[in-house]
């Protein structure tokens, strides 16, 4: 009776609750267990399993530059990051309001890590996320155009609760990049949050989006609700390879 039960558990896809029936059958638990106690251990290990295949599904769809964690994240002193700041961030608030996070720092400083962290925590909290760095995005935005698949692709992005655009600003945008922003930041506009990473101050934002109508509306429609974060100090890149380089000279 029990491998048929476990069997149409499996069938159903019933795949957490399966699991915790056959463990309760082989440890004896479920004779220690009144009928109401088994009904929930089993419900309840169902929907952890199934939460947790969503999370996974979330943080892969959302295709993160980096494996990246709040728990990792390092708050020296030279780097000025305010770490109540970002324990708050950690609770997803900003993107319940709709509210966007701009990061800025010189290249290496961990900008694309700590927008990666968060997105991985808005995941764990069940938002939709997706990360992509902004030349490829506009580069593709722009095949898409051409094949046809640009609504496609425009209503993909509209639909995420956070969307990280990493490394914005490295070259200024052309009519057709221009465009295409505007479209992002109108849709998003006061439904969904977004967080940019730049090497560029957002003060000269201005000359890097052009035309100065329309720089005046991507901007007031992105920095007028925004946080900001501006990291300093040296390139932890360059600082992580002069300590193994020193390392693997101690080891000689």
């Amino acid at each position: 009776m029990n491998e048929d039960t476990l069997h149409k558990m499996k069938q159903m896809k019933f795949f957490g609750m399966a699991r915790a029936f056959s463990a309760s059958i082989e440890n004896e638990k479920s004779s220690t267990m009144t009928a109401d106690e088994m009904v929930a251990f089993l419900v309840e290990t169902e929907w952890d399993d199934r939460n947790n295949r969503k999370i996974d599904r979330q943080i892969k769809n959302a295709r993160f530059r980096y494996n990246a964690c709040m728990e990792q994240m390092r708050f020296d002193v030279e780097r000025n990051l305010d770490k109540n700041q970002i324990i708050r961030f950690a609770g997803c608030d900003f993107i319940a309001k709709k509210e966007n996070i701009l990061v800025t720092g010189s290249t290496g400083v961990g900008k694309s890590y700590i927008a990666s962290a968060l997105g991985n925590q808005a995941c764990t909290l069940g938002y939709r996320v997706f990360y992509t760095n902004s030349g490829k995005l506009f580069s593709k935005l722009k095949m898409a155009k051409a094949d046809g698949s640009y609504i496609r692709e425009i209503a993909r992005l509209e639909k995420q609760d956070l969307l990280i655009l990493d490394d914005f600003g490295i070259q200024p945008l052309d009519t057709q990049t221009r465009e295409s922003l505007m479209e992002i930041v109108e849709d998003r506009h006061g439904k969904h949050s977004t967080i940019i990473t730049s090497q560029i101050p957002v003060k000269q934002w201005y000359e890097v989006i052009g035309e100065k109508t329309i720089a005046d509306a991507i901007l007031d429609r992105i920095v007028h609700n925004a946080h900001r974060i501006n990291i300093e100090g040296e390139s932890l890149r360059k600082k992580f390879a002069s300590k193994n380089n020193v390392k693997e000279n101690e080891d000689e």
